[in-house]
């Protein structure tokens, strides 16, 4: 068999294996929608769609947008953004993102986490710019929490909150980042449940290979 009709044929199996394995963790498979570059992972989108799974860190040049697209909730990824997707949520480590859910999809950025108040379709922005964080509620009602105190945004309300909230001491903490990409190496290959689904479709075939060799040869007819 030659490598390209190899390829193929891994790239089959992980696209059957893939969806089992996420709906087996309860993670939410989604859609990724480009419009200009963008990369997952460190690793740039080879294509205009593809599947995105939980961890997977998605980043867009200032000249470009990605969409999001999953089962009740849709996330537009605004230009010159980077944000973790984690399947009923978004984190923000730079940028913005607009949202509309029916499935109460949060967003996260630093310590500010903004969540629909009610399973109604909810539509709003989020963005995160030198320590601040602008939220506004287009449609719905939120609920914003910094990591002390909860309060609610009314529907076409704005408000902004500091990226981190002060510690005990008054000093702002350090704010956690998701973690950097990786060198441009495989996109989405490079996904966890692609990793496993790879290893145990390795795992099979060196497992079948050992029992066919271990078989003993049946003996010469006189």
């Amino acid at each position: 068999m030659g490598r390209s009709a190899f390829r193929g044929l891994v790239s089959s199996v992980l696209m059957v294996l893939f969806p089992v394995a996420s709906f087996a963790a309860d993670a939410t498979p989604a859609m990724l929608y480009t419009n200009g570059a963008a990369w997952i992972n460190g690793a740039h989108v080879p294509r205009p769609s593809l599947a995105i799974f939980s961890g997977d860190l998605l980043q867009t040049r200032s000249d470009s947008v990605a969409h999001i697209n999953g089962s009740g909730s849709s996330v537009t990824v605004l230009g010159d953004s980077l944000v973790q997707f984690e399947g009923s949520s978004v984190r923000i480590n730079h940028g913005g993102v607009a949202v509309s859910t029916s499935k109460q999809m949060a967003t996260a950025a630093g310590d500010v986490k903004v969540t629909p108040a009610s399973n109604d379709w909810t539509e709003f922005n989020v963005t995160d710019f030198d320590g601040t964080v602008r939220i506004a509620a287009r449609k719905g009602d939120l609920l914003i929490s910094d990591g002390q105190n909860t309060v609610t945004l009314p529907q076409g309300q704005e408000t902004t909150r500091d990226e981190t909230a002060p510690d005990s001491s008054g000093k702002k903490k350090k704010k956690q980042q998701a973690g950097a990409p990786a060198a441009a190496t495989g996109g989405i290959l490079n996904s966890p449940w692609a990793i496993g689904a790879g290893a145990v479709a390795v795992g099979g075939v060196a497992t079948w290979v050992l029992i066919k060799n271990d078989e003993p040869a049946s003996p010469a007819k006189p």
